[in-house]
């Protein structure tokens, strides 16, 4: 009796494990690739992270998505860039969905960026989502 026990459980634990529904849907999004500089400088790094606010549709975080993807091709002082939606399983994002990831080499070009017109344009169309962000960044040590 006690190995039919143990036999049900484990069918019943390697059926929990298996496969997701047909139905249900896994979302991959294309990430932009940051190119790293081959001669190990070090390089700045400018992670910023959104929260949008209740009620913001689809629709209107793609249209800040694509503004953010398109300031790469307008300022040139960005070398890198790449971004993406959390899915970290660890709960502990407290609300921020969305990452950019910018990179620099230098102090002066992010001092370029930040008063820049077009990233200016792009926190006009932000701004009315945006319910937090959160922003650092830091030099890459080797």
């Amino acid at each position: 009796m006690k190995q039919a026990w143990i036999y049900t459980f484990a069918v019943c634990l390697l059926w929990s494990c298996g496969p997701a529904e047909k139905n249900e849907e896994i979302k991959v999004e294309k990430k932009e690739v940051v190119k790293e500089k081959k001669d190990n400088k070090p390089l700045l790094r400018h992670v910023v992270l959104f929260s949008f606010k209740e009620g913001t549709t689809q629709a209107e975080v793609k249209e800040v998505e694509d503004a953010f993807k398109a300031l790469p091709k307008k300022i040139p002082q960005i070398k890198g860039f790449e971004w993406g939606t959390n899915n970290s399983p660890e709960g502990l994002d407290k609300g921020f969905t969305h990452c950019f990831f910018l990179t620099f080499e230098s102090e002066a070009d992010r001092y370029v960026y930040l008063p820049h017109p077009d990233h200016k344009a792009f926190g006009e169309v932000l701004k009315p989502y945006l319910k937090d962000v959160l922003v650092v960044d830091y030099w890459t040590t080797q």
